[in-house]
């Protein structure tokens, strides 16, 4: 019996098998689900200290449709949703700095936690680095952070204050570093910039020093019958001194000079120049500076201002005299009021019997008058 011939040309079953098998290779790269032979790469140096770990696994498959087989530390490839995300942000701390070392808080991401200048973890270290893990916590303890102690003997490193700092501000604080010092302006002035700064651990200072605020004095203005001995401005720096003169015949009352101080006023209020006052009297002598002289020997007939005048009353019912001082005021001298000026007729023709010649009264005698 005559054997079927073989067409030549077209494909077995076998070869439209094969053909199959090398096209969906080429579309896909694999025929079989995604799986993973190697370890699970070290993370972090140090222990996670995990209770419990997610499913383990060796491929996507082996987690269903909403986790993936991830490298999750020490627990190893295991089933996490890749969105989950731990705590940011991190409740504030007095002794150390947190912040992200990638651009969101999810699954893998890495925190550091930095100690503040001048303390150091239990290690010896200022850093630590924690990892967000699948069950939505960061990695290892949280870090306590302790002030770094001296070597014995040694004196605690200190951030300089300069000269200009010392000399312009007072200071409270010690300047060691991991403290804190706050400025106030020695002058009273306003501070312009921070008024508190913090020693690094490199002894450098967080923000540069603040300035006090500048302070001027507004012009005192002119003095009546005076002169201002200084160049004439608005307003003039601390420290500053005006001078003051009178003119003639005028006698200063008040500070001859005045000080710009350092919170902006004056040391002093300006002075008056205050006139000479003219003598009310021409028959009778009075007392100046203890000597008794006639009006008309004295320049002028005037004494100056602030001058006292004793003149000479008689008393009523004996023939005594007893003495009452007036003070020069600015121009202003007035007799007492039982001062009587003597006429000219007895100034000519009996000058030993006027009031300011004759015996003084007794003691007693005036404080009964």
């Amino acid at each position: 019996m005559p054997q079927p011939q073989m067409v030549t040309g077209l494909p077995s079953r076998m070869d439209c098998a094969l053909l199959l098998v090398t096209l969906m290779v080429a579309l896909t790269g694999t025929v079989t689900p995604q799986t993973s032979s190697e370890p699970c790469p070290k993370r972090l140096v140090g222990e996670e200290r995990r209770r419990t770990c997610p499913r383990p696994c060796k491929a996507d498959l082996d987690c269903g449709s909403k986790r993936q087989c991830l490298c999750d530390g020490q627990c190893g490839l295991s089933c996490v949703a890749p969105g989950r995300t731990c705590p940011w942000p991190l409740a504030p701390r007095e002794d150390a700095v947190a912040r992200l070392l990638h651009p969101t808080h999810s699954f893998s991401a890495l925190l550091e936690v930095r100690c503040k200048p001048g303390l150091t973890l239990p290690s010896g270290l200022d850093v630590v680095i924690r990892r967000c893990q699948g069950d939505r916590r960061w990695s290892g303890d949280e870090p306590i952070c302790t002030a770094v102690l001296p070597e014995p003997g040694s004196s605690p490193p200190k951030c300089p204050l300069p000269k200009e700092v010392t000399s312009t501000f007072t200071i409270e604080g010690t300047a060691t570093v991991g403290t804190s010092i706050r400025y106030s302006c020695q002058s009273g002035a306003d501070i312009v910039g921070s008024a508190e700064n913090y020693c690094q651990e490199n002894q450098t200072w967080q923000y540069p020093h603040p300035v006090c605020k500048k302070v001027y004095c507004k012009s005192p203005g002119e003095v009546p019958q005076g002169y201002v001995v200084a160049v004439q401005k608005t307003e003039y720096e601390v420290g500053f001194d005006i001078h003051y003169l009178c003119k003639k015949n005028f006698h200063l009352d008040g500070p001859q000079k005045v000080t710009c101080l350092a919170n902006g006023s004056w040391s002093a209020a300006p002075p008056f120049c205050r006139a000479r006052c003219l003598i009310p009297a021409v028959r009778s002598r009075v007392m100046i500076d203890g000597v008794k002289r006639w009006p008309f020997d004295i320049t002028d007939t005037m004494v100056p201002h602030g001058e006292n005048v004793t003149f000479f009353c008689k008393h009523l019912h004996k023939h005594c005299s007893f003495s009452v001082a007036q003070s020069c005021f600015d121009g202003e001298l007035r007799p007492p009021a039982c001062y009587l000026e003597p006429t000219w007729l007895q100034f000519q023709l009996f000058p030993h019997r006027l009031v300011s010649e004759i015996e003084t009264c007794d003691a007693a005698d005036v404080e009964t008058f």
